[in-house]
């Protein structure tokens, strides 16, 4: 009995990441990496590529997943958030667009892969004294805009590397957030 507490007990002290929870979150896309993602977004050209020629680079809302269709409703509240951005601020591609109303959508894709692993002690992670968690990995962001079926305007953005340290402590352990543990006291 004694050699199964000093195991346990040897268990919990020196960590054994390998027992704490991992995840990995993949946003489904045909791209394995940002720089593939990159890659195919750089061969759109603002008036040539049309929407047929989207759908062979992997940007069709209605094949790929996670393609997500905006409408020019909504490409007006992203290009004019505020009344300080005048129309004629805009890009001409997006100007055109956007006057044509119905005519006018976009595309916005972001595929991503993120890892997240928690480290450090079994022992301190499953009281909730410690909690640590490493996420690596990338996000792409990219807006397509057509005006029918040609596209007049594209932008891209993301984090190629992503790579983000968590380490969060409660000193009082389980008890750092009784307001879960315990029901809420109903006063007169």
């Amino acid at each position: 009995m004694n050699k199964i507490i000093i195991f346990i007990c040897i268990l919990t002290i020196t960590g054994c990441a390998g027992m704490l929870p991992s995840m990995k979150k993949t946003t489904k896309s045909p791209w394995k990496t940002f720089e593939d993602a990159k890659r195919s977004f750089d061969k759109i050209e603002a008036n040539k590529t049309t929407s047929e020629d989207l759908k062979k680079l992997g940007f069709d809302p209605f094949e790929t997943p996670n393609v997500k269709l905006v409408t020019y409703l909504e490409l007006i509240e992203r290009f004019m958030p505020n009344q300080s951005i005048r129309i004629e601020d805009l890009d001409v591609g997006v100007q055109q667009c956007l006057k044509a109303r119905e005519l006018c959508q976009g595309y916005e894709v972001t595929p991503k892969i993120l890892n997240a692993k928690r480290y450090g002690s079994v022992f301190l992670d499953l009281f909730n004294f410690r909690r640590k968690k490493i996420t690596r990995g990338w996000i792409f962001n990219a807006l397509i805009v057509l005006k029918e079926d040609l596209v007049v305007h594209k932008v891209w953005g993301g984090e190629p590397n992503v790579s983000e340290i968590e380490d969060k402590r409660n000193p009082l352990g389980p008890l750092q957030d009784i307001n879960k543990v315990l029901p809420p006291i109903k006063l007169m």
